[in-house]
Formats: structure tokens, C-alpha cells, sequence
């Protein structure tokens, strides 16, 4: 599997870094809000699970599963919820924390779903951020790391459900995916 790998593009240190920093800047954003916190499943989930541990404000957590992918390495435009909110979110601030903005059309219908159910804001948080590939404009108000058109993989993005648990982001040989 690591032969796959073309490059490690960000690392477990740099990667860790930069979660503890979101992590800080979040809380003091968010300081005396009713913050509900928004994981995008399944790519977001790792990045979500270490940047709640350095949020030192209550929040709550939720859950969703969109897709536009299926099992392509592009987006075809049309999302899909696969696992809806548990929560009623109207009156609450929403961070949606999500692994990559590549053509940011998920995003856009995502944020369009939820602000109908008039939440107080809604806001983004990435880890990744290809603006090269933008489709569809949507506002990322916390970005991790804005990478280049490559296909990546490693904590918690994957290729057919593989490379998720790698620490680090890598890019992907093209002859594996292609």
C-alpha cells in the first residue's frame, strides 16, 4: 500500500499543528455560544475526532453522510444525503467541519439544506482546500491547508474506502486510480 504513495504532501506534526491551532481559534470564536458541531462523514471524521479534543468550549456533536462522489475520483454534481441530522439545529451556531473543499458544489448544496432549518450561522471548517477546482463559491471560514490539484489520500480521505488511517496526507500514484 505504501508504494502507492507518490508523496507525503502534509505530516502527521504539520497536521497535528494545525488542528491544535483551528482547535484554539474555534473556541475563542465560539466563546459563550451554543456551538454544534458538524461532521461530514466518512472523510472528516479523523480531523473531527482530533479537533474536538483541542476545542476548550462545550460543544455538541452531529453526524452526516453526503456524497457526490460515489465511487469516482471526481464529483458528478449530485449530492446525496446518505445520513441525515439527528439534532434540530434552528437556533444554534453550525460548524461544519469537513475534510476537502475541491469543487465546492457539496458544500453548496449542504449549506443550502441547512440553513433552511434556520440555525443561528453557519460556518466551514477544512482541513483541505483545493480553490483551484472551484465550481460552486462557498465561504470557508477555517482552513487548514489550501493543497494543490492533486489527488490525496491519508487521514481519513481514501480511495475505495483504502489509505483512510495513513497519519499523514499523501498524494496518490495516478496509475492507482486511474
Amino acid at each position: 500500500m505504501l508504494n502507492d504513495i507518490q508523496e507525503v504532501l502534509i505530516t502527521q506534526e504539520q497536521l497535528q499543528t494545525k488542528v491544535q491551532q483551528l482547535g484554539r481559534q474555534i473556541s475563542a470564536d465560539y466563546a459563550g455560544k451554543d456551538l454544534l458541531m458538524v461532521c461530514i462523514l466518512k472523510g472528516a471524521v479523523i480531523f473531527f475526532a482530533d479537533l474536538v479534543r483541542h476545542i476548550s468550549i462545550p460543544v455538541t456533536m452531529d453526524f452526516m453522510a453526503v456524497s457526490s462522489y460515489g465511487d469516482a475520483t471526481q464529483s458528478s454534481g449530485a449530492v446525496m444525503i446518505l445520513k441525515d441530522l439527528e439534532r434540530n439545529i434552528a437556533g444554534k451556531h453550525v460548524l461544519i467541519v469537513e475534510d476537502i473543499v475541491d469543487t465546492g458544489l457539496t458544500l453548496k448544496y449542504l449549506v443550502e439544506n441547512l440553513a433552511a432549518r434556520h440555525p443561528l450561522s453557519i460556518k466551514i471548517c477544512t482541513l483541505l482546500d483545493k480553490p483551484e477546482r472551484r465550481k460552486a463559491e462557498v465561504k470557508v471560514d477555517y482552513n487548514g491547508f489550501t493543497i494543490p490539484d492533486a489527488f490525496v489520500v491519508g487521514y481519513g480521505l481514501d480511495y475505495g474506502e483504502a489509505y483512510r488511517h495513513l497519519p499523514y496526507v499523501c498524494v496518490l500514484k495516478p496509475e492507482i486510480y486511474n
